[in-house]
Parts: structure tokens; sequence; C-alpha cells
């Protein structure tokens, strides 16, 4: 079954590049109807022409964004400093309590960099992301159609994110809707409703055909008597990755090599639909991300592919985390929003002019 229709795709392409900085909803979300076959072409360029207008400001020389004191707006830098970015990323990741590792990828360039890249970390809600590529994977196989019907039932539904857990046991959706549910709003039912459609041990042989052994999905939300790997549950709760395999698989994503193009860009519409901007993306409103965030108590997770002059992948995970505080500025959460700022300002340059 194709992921899009040929006439989304034409009007995908063609609507798409004006918007190449910035991301509104309207126009993310009709993306995504586009993708999944759930819109007439009119219904999406209406959408697109409302987010083109509300992303006017952002196609200025400068893109503006909202931040803590001082932020002044950024215009495009050719070629960032990549080493002045890794000393900076580990000064801040050096003054943290808890355990920081990150890697951070240009594209274009091939230049990298990265901190205990290949430690592995709890994933939490990250290792989504690969149970997302291992249903597209299998789409493609045509073992599974994104219009297969699924039933929410009472077994399923957990708590902690997502909607489904409110609503009634019985509820039809379908698979392209949970994986748009798993994904923007990491909703924790969907994500277990989807596991029963591809197998765990699935989405590991999928990872490791990818080169990337470590990535484990290990039991299906807030049920870890469902684990694969009972040991490995107790260590790093519901998934295990390393900073550099996750960002080598968002790579792959931009790269089309995930799974197939087509399906990597359907993907990639999905990611960037994305509500929880708290972590990397918390001073870079207007930035355009694909992106996917984690959370449990003692671990703050994201992985990121920004849109600038080069794409730019970020992935920070945190572990260990002394504050466990679920509030907005607890410390992972505002150390990772910095860390976030300091990777896209690399390569967008703060304007000068207006003082802070």
């Amino acid at each position: 079954m194709p992921i899009a229709r040929s006439d989304g795709g034409e009007l995908l392409r063609s609507l798409w590049p004006p918007l190449s900085h910035c991301r509104p909803r309207a126009a993310r979300t009709a993306l995504a109807r586009v993708v999944h076959g759930a819109a007439t072409p009119l219904l999406v360029a209406a959408s697109l022409l409302v987010g083109t207008t509300a992303c006017a400001g952002a196609q200025q020389p400068a893109v503006g964004r909202a931040g803590p004191p001082g932020a002044i707006g950024r215009e495009a830098r050719p070629r960032g400093d990549i080493a002045l970015l890794q000393r900076t990323l580990d000064s801040l990741a050096a003054g943290h309590r808890g355990v920081v590792g990150y890697a951070v990828t240009n594209l274009e360039t091939g230049e990298h960099i990265d901190r205990r890249g290949d430690e592995t970390f709890p994933t939490a809600s990250l290792i989504k992301v690969p149970i997302l590529v291992t249903l597209y994977d299998q789409v493609e196989q045509r073992k599974i159609a994104l219009d297969d019907p699924l039933t929410v039932l009472s077994i399923d539904q957990v708590p902690g994110s997502g909607t489904l857990q409110f609503m009634h046991s019985g509820l039809q959706i379908t698979v392209a809707d949970a994986a748009w549910l798993m994904t923007t709003i990491s909703d924790n039912t969907a994500t277990n409703i989807l596991l029963d459609k591809v197998p765990m041990r699935r989405v590991w042989e999928k990872m490791e055909a990818l080169g990337l052994p470590h990535t484990k999905v290990h039991s299906r939300t807030f049920q870890r008597f469902t684990s694969v790997a009972m040991d490995s549950s107790a260590k790093y709760g519901l998934g295990v990755t390393t900073p550099n395999e996750m960002a080598r698989l968002f790579g792959m994503l931009a790269q089309g090599k995930a799974v197939n193009a087509r399906a990597d860009s359907a993907m990639l519409v999905i990611l960037e639909g994305n509500e929880d901007d708290q972590l990397l993306q918390r001073y870079l409103d207007g930035v355009r991300a694909a992106h996917k965030t984690g959370a449990d108590d003692q671990v703050r997770t994201e992985c990121s592919l920004w849109y600038l002059p080069s794409r730019i992948i970020g992935c920070v995970l945190t572990k260990e985390n002394v504050d466990q505080r679920w509030v907005l500025d607890n410390e992972p959460q505002l150390l990772m929003a910095r860390m976030g700022e300091a990777i896209v300002d690399n390569w967008l340059v703060r304007e000068q002019g207006t003082p802070p």
C-alpha cells in the first residue's frame, strides 16, 4: 500500500519549500494528512496558506524566536565553528548534576562531535522513533497497512502521556492514527496498541539491520511484565540506546535510508508534529525541526533534525538526574534548552543592534 497519494505528494513538493525554516501547526498537520491520504488537495492547500501567512515573519533574513532575556533573533551563518560548539556543550554538561551524553552531526559537511557517544542511556519515550521506523518498514513490505483498523481495549490503556487512556474501551482507530498519536503527543496507549502489530523483537531486528545494535525497546509502556529483556528493563526502563546510534537513526531518516525515501519523508512529517517543545526546542520557536523527546523521573532525552543552512542532527540524553521534579524549569530541562540553543546558534547567528 503506498504511503502517500501521488496528488498529495505533488502538492507537498510544490507548497512546502516556502516553509523551509518554520513549522506552523496548521501546515504540519495538513502535511501529515497528505501523507496519510486523509485530506483533499484543496483542504491541504488552504491549511498551508494559513501556515504560510502565520510564518511570514520567519521568512525574513532573521528568524525571530521567544527565548530568555537577551535573546535577539537569528540570521543564517554559512558555516559553524564545531570546535567551539563542542567546548560550549562540554561546559554545560560538566556543570550538570547528572550524566549527560550528546551527539551532533552536520549532514552536509560530515562534521560530528559527541560526548559519551557510545555509552548506553535510558531512552524513555525516545524509543518510540525506532518503533515508528519498524512500523513503516512493515508497511513498505505490505505486512501492515496504515488504514488497518485497531481497537482500543482497556488492557492497553495506561497512564502518562496521551489521550487514548481517557477514551472508551472499544474505540476504533487506524494504524496511521496510532502512529501520529505515539509520535506527536507520545501517547503511551497508542504505543502499546502498535506493539501488538509490531512485536518488540522485530524492532530489535530492524535496528540491528540498520547497524544500531544497542537500540532496543524492552516492553509495553507501564507494563514491565511484558518485557522481553527483564534485566535490561530493570536497568534502563522502556528502552535503551546511545547518543551516536540515535543520531545515526535520525541521519538515516533525513537521507531516506532508514526504510526508503518515501517512508522516511512521511515519518519526518510526523516527527515535525511533535507537540513537546520544552527541551532542546524551548528557546527555538520558529526553527523547523523533526524531533522526539522522552522523560522519566531520572531521565530526559531528545533527538532533533534541524533544517538550518545545513541539516543538523542533535541528540542529548541524560540519566541519573539529581533534580527529579516534574516542573518546567527543572535542571535537566533547562540544561537541554541551553544545549539546543547552543547547537542552533552555531549555524544561525544572533543579530546585532538590539541590546539584551
